[in-house]
């Protein structure tokens, strides 16, 4: 992605988030009141579903802003992944505030423990109102993603599963659960209306907080793996390990790891079988030389570290081929 489709897509990021969130916050309140008046559980565990997303927004945005300060002397590599981190406690609030609580809400209905409850066509306004509202931000979100995977020709399945930064990824899956959680909760209203039986509440609760926790641990499963430090998109990986293999002074690429630091932001450490012939000064020139062909060849690459080794070392061989397998047997020169 080259620095201005990155600016690009951070911008969009901050408006997909800054939209989700007000959307969010007015329908909250409209759910709130709704789920007072009438008593129904389903519709209180929506109103509770939009505040855990209304929280979520807050820490995206948090996450955004705290993510792109440069780096200093303390975090030498930036601040990239504290936009995993906070996005990561958004997952962790959707289950807390959300699922939690609806799950709460649908097992004391079941278990006549509820508040009593009254059949509203504020209720079906309010569900309306919100299904509108919630389809305007999952529309930018879907809008966002579907361009960016676009611009990497990739299909969206692969581009969410591959993808560095976890923001619009986090708006498109919390607005269609709120969708989605939508319909549930106007089947349970709905259905507790025509036979009278608040059961329906309450399994459209249920329903609503087993949805939330499954798409909290679709998004922390996602943060932890960037948390950890995950490999670079896999055909990054093959352009850079091309790129060193096709140097003149390389014989073979010994090791090969990246990890992301950040959205857009990729570290490579390299080990490589240099030529014999070359002397400490030309060892040098050509370090330095390849780290920029790297960076300038691949704007995610922002810190290239370059080791000469020699690739008939027994231990280092046993090394890499416990990590990669026989692939890393191709990386020489035939």
């Amino acid at each position: 992605m080259s620095e201005e489709e990155s600016g690009n897509s951070g911008g969009e990021s901050t408006l997909t988030v800054l939209l989700a969130g007000g959307v969010n916050l007015a329908i909250a309140i409209m759910k709130l009141i709704a789920g007072i008046i009438t008593g129904s559980g389903a519709m209180l565990s929506e109103a509770a579903h939009s505040v855990a997303d209304t929280i979520t927004e807050v820490l995206l945005l948090t996450a955004l802003k705290r993510s792109e300060r440069p780096a200093d002397r303390v975090h030498p590599f930036g601040y990239g992944k504290e936009r995993y981190f906070w996005s990561l406690l958004a997952a962790v609030s959707i289950f807390a505030s959300g699922a939690m609580f609806a799950l709460y809400e649908g097992v004391s209905t079941l278990l006549g423990h509820g508040e009593s409850q009254s059949t509203s066509v504020l209720s079906y306004i309010v569900l309306a109102v919100a299904f509108l509202l919630e389809g305007t931000s999952w529309l930018q979100a879907v809008r966002q993603v579907l361009r960016e995977s676009k611009a990497e020709d990739r299909s969206l399945l692969t581009y969410l599963r591959l993808i560095d930064d976890p923001t619009p990824k986090t708006v498109l899956f919390e607005d269609s659960a709120a969708l989605i959680g939508l319909l549930l909760a106007f089947g349970g209203i709905g259905l507790h209306q025509l036979t009278g039986s608040e059961v329906w509440d309450g399994i459209a609760s249920i329903a609503i907080g087993l949805l939330l926790a499954c798409v909290a641990y679709l998004l922390g499963r996602t943060n932890r793996g960037l948390l950890v430090g995950r490999q670079a998109d896999p055909t990054l990986v093959r352009g850079i390990r091309d790129h060193l293999t096709a140097a003149p002074e390389i014989e073979a690429v010994v090791d090969l790891q990246t990890m992301l630091m950040g959205t857009d932001q990729v570290l490579v450490c390299t080990r490589v079988d240099f030529d014999d012939s070359l002397g400490a000064a030309d060892l040098e020139r050509a370090c330095v030389r390849l780290a920029s062909e790297l960076t300038e060849a691949f704007h995610d690459v922002t810190e290239v570290f370059i080791e000469p080794v020699p690739r008939s070392d027994p231990d280092l061989r046993a090394t890499v081929l416990a990590r990669y397998g026989d692939i890393a047997e191709r990386w020489s020169k035939p």
